[in-house]
């Protein structure tokens, strides 16, 4: 792992790039994509016969921690590959896997994540979007948004009802579609944040035909393949390091005397070090082929939190700074993107009454 670490650094000094707050989310550079790609470092644990480096989750977590701890721009690819290339792996047909992990694994293939919806938000059990059977396959007719990426992106994985929903059961009756985001039909418009960044869209699907072969998994068990995905989603460094390339620049500035010591900063650091355990555990769970989601809500939770005390920490320093003029615009989103904090604390509320 060490001669690994050292050859992503090696890469990223080589690279002109500035670090920026938040950028696996914003930091959109095909380009730079395309270099790590080069490199074996997109589509990591893809297997070699299907174009990516079949490496362990474990090394994966390696080249991201310090993608992410540099503030490197790797939000094109970060969708395909944090999550739809595992859920292909698991779902796919043999012809899905040829058509797009080779292509994900080269940084060519860029994905957003159709699941929230404006009624129903980190309850994904409220979907309302349908499918309807038709000749060949299924027509798709809602509402999506905090697409991220997807005026950018090539396809868009939708979670959508093939049947109307049980008051009793509403869990049953889901389906995951692969959407061609230059369909008829399918309109992607920006959400602009308050900074003036388009990095959220909606995407309105209007009656957009989706042929049986891009059905992933099975019509009917859509519940069981999301909830599962948002394991890879959910438990990612990404959920705690988000911020801390402000908080390195806060460090080296306490360092030199520019900013007052405070307890605080070691009690962030100590935080920051036991999520970073805790998503490693993670990990190892995945590559073992074993589910982690309550583990994965745990990191979600807890590292989004930090992520905004970060914030609130150097703000209260009068730390003024490029980063956290940024972490200011974007820290709202920090513990809504990718489930809400109060969705995930029932999640794990519920697991653990289970466990009973």
């Amino acid at each position: 792992m060490d001669d690994l670490r050292s050859s992503v650094r090696a890469f990223l000094r080589s690279r002109a790039f500035a670090p920026a707050v938040d950028a696996w989310h914003a930091g959109w550079d095909e380009e730079f994509t395309r270099a790590l790609a080069g490199r074996g470092w997109v589509g990591m644990t893809i297997p070699k016969e299907y174009g990516g480096a079949g490496r362990t989750f474990l090394e994966r977590f390696t080249v991201t921690e310090e993608l992410l701890a540099a503030g490197a721009p790797v939000a094109a690819h970060w969708i395909a590959d944090r999550q739809i290339a595992p859920s292909l792996l698991a779902h796919g047909t043999e012809e899905q896997k040829q058509a797009y992990l080779p292509a994900i694994a080269r940084g060519e293939c860029y994905f957003a994540i159709g699941m929230s919806e404006p009624e129903s938000g980190s309850d994904l059990a409220g979907v309302r979007t349908r499918a309807q059977r038709t000749d060949g396959g299924w027509l798709l007719t809602g509402t999506k948004v905090w697409t991220t990426g997807a005026h950018r992106a090539h396809a868009i994985l939708v979670l959508a009802r093939t049947a109307p929903p049980d008051s009793a059961a509403r869990h049953d009756g889901l389906a995951q579609f692969i959407v061609d985001l230059r369909s008829p039909g399918v309109t992607i418009s920006p959400i602009v944040t308050m900074g003036g960044e388009q990095h959220f869209n909606e995407v309105a699907l209007v009656e957009v035909f989706v042929a049986d072969d891009r059905v992933l998994g099975r019509v009917g068990d859509g519940w069981r393949q999301v909830t599962s995905e948002l394991g890879y989603e959910r438990s990612g460094p990404e959920r705690f390091m988000s911020t801390l390339p402000l908080l390195t620049e806060t460090v080296a500035r306490t360092r030199r005397g520019a900013l007052p010591r405070h307890p605080d900063l070691g009690r962030h650091i100590a935080r920051l070090a036991a999520l970073r355990h805790l998503s490693r555990g993670v990990a190892a769970s995945l590559q073992a082929g074993e589910r982690a989601d309550v583990e994965a809500a745990l990191v979600k939770v807890l590292g989004t939190s930090l992520e905004g005390d970060i914030v609130d920490y150097t703000e209260s320093l009068g730390a003024a700074s490029p980063l956290l003029t940024t972490a200011l615009l974007r820290r709202a989103g920090f513990t809504l993107r990718g489930g809400t904090s109060e969705i995930l604390r029932g999640v794990i509320a519920r697991d653990l009454g289970l466990r009973r």
